[in-house]
């Protein structure tokens, strides 16, 4: 039995991951500020007498005896890490300076959640991990985007200075149960819609493009990475690499929730990547074959049926902005 810290661990990732982690019989220390995350994802977890629920915020210290740590702290959802940027990237940095620091104290192996919005709007297509990205540093985006690459920067800069054991992923756009019902992702975005009836929201002209990837085939590729040979600390991209329009994508989600919803179209965000897909040849050849199994159609499939669940239980009448958070 290992003493596992998942920073986020109440969040759309990080419930999964802790849940995953307590199955494999560990004992899993839970850190939360439930800035953007909500107790509901982890409800089912707290009789487990090897899970441990703390909240706190990793701007801050935190001190605890664990053998691993999974920093996942980060709100990733642009309505939540625009709405106080500069916490966003004080969670970043703070945060990661405050896990490495945790890290090197106890001599723990650390794995950074970064993302493939390392690479912004990237004009390398599809985007490899030394590529070094198309990113604006003042942008509406950037409190997440750069805050993220200088996290990265203090892993490796933690690892070449004092030994640290670190490994480094990129997530692609990952979606699936326990997703917040107003995070204002395009998955989320879409199901909840077409459950409702609402028009289907579309920014820009719906012919940019996403890689989408199921939770549980993330989650998979984490624990590997956690895993993995100590020699190989990546950076490394989970994700799917088969790419969608954001048309073909509401279109699908309509025909499986069988909705009468329209689509319609609204300007695009500034600084929305264009493109978006992962090349995991790396993730392949150094986690055991790890390539996504979940394709798309069937993802959707137990995504939208947990939707419907949120949005039929009492929850989503009195907490509307919590409900599946």
């Amino acid at each position: 039995m290992k003493k596992i810290l998942v920073t986020g661990g109440a969040g759309f990732i990080g419930s999964h991951l802790c849940e995953r982690l307590l199955k494999e019989g560990n004992e899993v220390i839970c850190l939360d500020n439930y800035f953007s995350s909500h107790k509901s994802n982890i409800i089912g977890l707290k009789a487990n007498p090897y899970f441990e629920l703390v909240r706190h915020d990793i701007t801050q210290p935190y001190f605890a005896e664990v053998d691993e740590i999974y920093n996942l702290a980060c709100p990733a959802s642009p309505i939540y890490y625009q709405h106080d940027p500069i916490k966003t990237i004080q969670t970043s940095v703070m945060g990661a300076i405050n896990m490495l620091g945790l890290a090197k104290r106890l001599k723990a192996k650390i794995l950074q959640a970064s993302t493939s919005e390392v690479y912004g709007d990237p004009i390398v297509h599809p985007q490899k991990e030394d590529y070094w990205g198309n990113v604006n540093p003042i942008g509406i985006r950037s409190c997440y985007d750069e805050g993220k690459r200088c996290a990265e920067t203090l892993f490796m800069d933690y690892h070449r200075q004092n030994k640290v054991a670190i490994k480094i992923i990129r997530i692609f756009n990952t979606y699936g149960p326990n997703m917040n019902i107003n995070d204002g992702r395009v998955v989320s975005n879409f199901i909840v819609q077409a459950l409702r009836g609402e028009a289907i929201t579309i920014y820009g002209d719906g012919m940019q493009t996403r890689s989408f990837q199921y939770v549980d085939d993330l989650i998979e590729g984490m624990v590997r990475m956690m895993n993995s040979d100590p020699t190989f600390i990546g950076p490394v991209n989970l994700g799917n690499p088969m790419e969608f329009t954001m048309l073909d994508l509401a279109k699908t989600i309509v025909k499986l929730t069988n909705s009468k919803s329209q689509i319609v179209f609204m300007p695009l965000p500034k600084d929305d990547p264009k493109q978006r897909q992962p090349e995991i040849e790396l993730a392949k050849a150094t986690l055991n074959g790890w390539e996504p199994k979940i394709q798309l159609e069937e993802g959707l499939i137990k995504t939208i049926t947990y939707f419907e669940g949120v949005l039929n239980s009492p929850l989503e009448s009195v907490y509307p902005d919590l409900a599946g958070g």
